[in-house]
């Protein structure tokens, strides 16, 4: 048996060649893999389109629609969730699946099951996404039950009043089986599409009513029926069944028009006319001016027999105004529409520079862009302008305008004292 010596590692064989392995590769980078996997599915589609043609076509829907539906969906549902239109006061909200009550904001978004209470001397108005509008007047507490929007489905919404007063209207459905309900107590009131409602619940005073001003309304209590046209009114007090009867028509307000700025040299001891439209069987009429929306506190208060009133001692700033009808028998009208306008002095010195640059439309919200004097303060449509550059130039959006035309006002006043003022028209598509 023969012994081999241990090798060296630094002893180098002279003779004979050193062992050697050769590696071969080939870079390939990932736009190179793309290219053939498209290759490859665009082989298979174009087989399975020679094959079966239906197959192809099904397979290709299948395809868009993982694709295109995530986004399809979550632009349906935001467009489909009921949304605040306008807020004034204290407004809150409790979301179905919370404990906690917040401030409701432009952006808030309400589904079923959430509740929204106004307190004193706020008001909130909630539209869906069918054109359904929700008037929450203060000290009210309301709960959304139903907002149904499946796309080429009849629409469904419904709101249920615990405590307080609400005013419902309804548009023009693309579907005459969508409906609007209002639930009170045990019964409800499902409205027809361009109607409008009033809706009362006091619990407290057994006091529940709905007032139909426009359109028509079924309301139903148990097994029982009854149809409500326009100035028929339907009482369910807690026991026995529901009562109809007739009410008073509101006036119709003519003048100061809705959002219209006043300016006088000297408001306190000018004073401000007001019209309306005469009432049939009225005899008497009180027209009422509050600083908010809740006519919570009344700053002035007249009646008078014929369909005109002069008030003074007004101080300048925002005003709310309506008037009640009153017959011979006493019966008082429902409260007509809230008309809102502003009282400005008039300064004795030089005017002010206001200039309106343009306008333009956002859907329903105007924007209106102009240049006044730095300093200055402005109010458009009753509402002050925040955000005035330090040279003058503003942009100003409004609420949301109702389809028709719209005469939009601006006025200002400067430090000196001048005054100032200019109207664009806007008119909003249908």
């Amino acid at each position: 048996m023969s012994v081999q010596a241990p090798i060296d590692p630094k002893h180098t064989v002279a003779s004979g060649k050193e062992p050697r392995v050769e590696v071969y590769w080939t870079a390939v980078t990932y736009k190179t893999v793309i290219v053939y996997a498209l290759l490859l599915v665009g082989a298979i589609l174009g087989i399975v389109y020679l094959i079966s043609p239906d197959l192809y076509s099904s397979l290709y829907h299948k395809a868009s629609n993982a694709i295109s539906t995530p986004d399809t969906e979550n632009l349906s549902i935001s467009q489909m969730q009921a949304k605040f239109v306008n807020l004034d006061g204290k407004v809150q909200i409790k979301k179905v699946n919370s404990v906690q009550w917040v401030t409701a904001n432009y952006k808030t978004t309400l589904d079923k099951g959430d509740f929204v209470q106004t307190g004193a001397d706020s008001a909130a108005r909630i539209t869906f996404a069918d054109g359904t509008t929700y008037t929450v007047k203060a000290d009210t507490l309301v709960t959304v039950e139903e907002n149904s929007m499946a796309s080429n489905r009849p629409t469904s919404v419904a709101m249920r009043i615990s405590t307080g007063s609400v005013d419902l209207a309804t548009g023009n459905w693309s579907s005459p089986d969508s409906k609007a309900v209002v639930n009170v107590e045990d019964a409800s009131a499902q409205l027809r599409q361009n109607s409008r409602a009033s809706v009362k619940n006091d619990p407290q005073g057994n006091n529940h009513e709905i007032v139909v001003s426009t359109g028509s309304a079924e309301v139903q209590r148990g097994d029982e029926k009854i149809e409500l046209t326009q100035w028929e009114k339907a009482s369910f007090p807690t026991a026995g069944g529901i009562q109809r009867s007739n009410v008073l028509a509101p006036p119709s307000l003519v003048e100061p028009l809705n959002l219209a700025p006043i300016i006088n040299e000297k408001p306190k001891i000018s004073p401000v006319h007001f019209v309306w439209k005469p009432v049939e069987d009225a005899v008497s009429y009180t027209v009422r001016l509050s600083a908010t929306t809740s006519f919570r506190t009344i700053v002035k208060q007249a009646k008078v027999s014929g369909t005109s009133a002069d008030i003074v001692g007004l101080d300048p700033g925002e005003y709310f105004w309506n008037v009640t009808a009153q017959d011979a028998k006493k019966q008082t009208s429902e409260v007509s529409e809230t008309f809102q306008f502003t009282l400005v002095a008039q300064g004795k010195s030089q005017d002010m520079m206001l200039e309106i640059e343009g306008t333009q439309l956002h859907g329903r919200v105007a924007e209106i862009v102009g240049r006044t004097e730095p300093g200055a303060a402005l109010i458009v449509n009753g509402q002050s302008v925040p955000n005035i550059a330090p040279d003058g130039q503003f942009r100003h959006f409004t609420e949301p305008l109702e389809p028709g035309q719209h005469t939009i006002s601006i006025i200002g006043s400067n430090r000196r004292g001048g005054t100032a003022q200019q109207t664009v028209s806007i008119v909003v598509p249908k």
